[in-house]
């Protein structure tokens, strides 16, 4: 098991009132599991990823991360989980502007704390560009790109580090259908070869016919 959700709730404050965002959600995934979160506008799935990311710690319940409570960890602990062992592909994509492909690429590999040497992350860096086919687009800043591959340059900045689990936010919803469908490709083939967790949030019944397994989120519980 890669991931085991029990009763999370998250609740906010706003004017003074409280709003319920998520309202008692269990679930688990499998580790090599390919997961679809899937349900309107509103209806908590972005919350839900960002907590299973340890970006947003839940109201009440838990989240175990391969056995391990991952907001029982101090800030520290969690923030060092969640750089190298999971991956985040966004809607928008969150690459610096200022860097190049690579540059975007390999900054967790630099963030990581460890004795590895430039040149070798940057090789690996260049592999895996090559690997979502921007092999010739290494030294290209993001507004030299497309959106798509924009997006591709975001999957291969989640992979930097060999992560256990990419989390995607809405991966295609702000591209073009040929260009979401060849990032669904990259992210399937991904899952087939590397056996990687992958949990995709998506309101495209498209998308979530491509995908294992389907959770349908609906006013911040799971719809049966």
């Amino acid at each position: 098991m890669s991931i085991k959700v029990t009763n999370v709730h998250k609740t906010y404050r706003q004017a003074g009132n409280i709003l319920h965002v998520l309202k008692g959600v269990s679930f688990e995934i499998a580790e090599g599991e390919i997961l679809g979160l899937v349900g309107p506008s509103g209806a908590g799935k972005s919350t839900l990823l960002h907590i299973l990311g340890g970006l947003d710690k839940p109201t009440q319940g838990e989240v175990e991360f391969f056995g391990q409570n991952m907001y029982a960890l101090s800030d520290e602990r969690r923030a060092k989980l969640r750089n190298e062992q999971i991956g985040f592909v966004f809607q928008f994509y969150h690459l610096l502007p200022e860097l190049t492909a690579l540059e975007n690429v390999i900054l967790p590999a630099l963030v990581k704390n460890n004795s590895r040497k430039t040149g070798a992350i940057e090789l690996d860096g260049v592999k895996l560009l090559e690997q979502v086919g921007l092999g010739g687009r290494v030294t290209h800043r993001p507004s030299q790109l497309s959106g798509g591959e924009q997006q591709r340059v975001a999957i291969a900045r989640a992979l930097m580090n060999g992560p256990k689990v990419v989390l995607c936010d809405e991966p295609t919803g702000n591209l073009d259908s040929a260009s979401g469908a060849m990032v669904m490709d990259i992210l399937l083939g991904l899952n087939a070869r590397a056996k990687q967790t992958v949990v995709i949030v998506t309101h495209d019944e498209k998308i979530a016919r491509r995908v294992g397994r389907v959770i349908n989120i609906r006013d911040g519980g799971i719809e049966r």
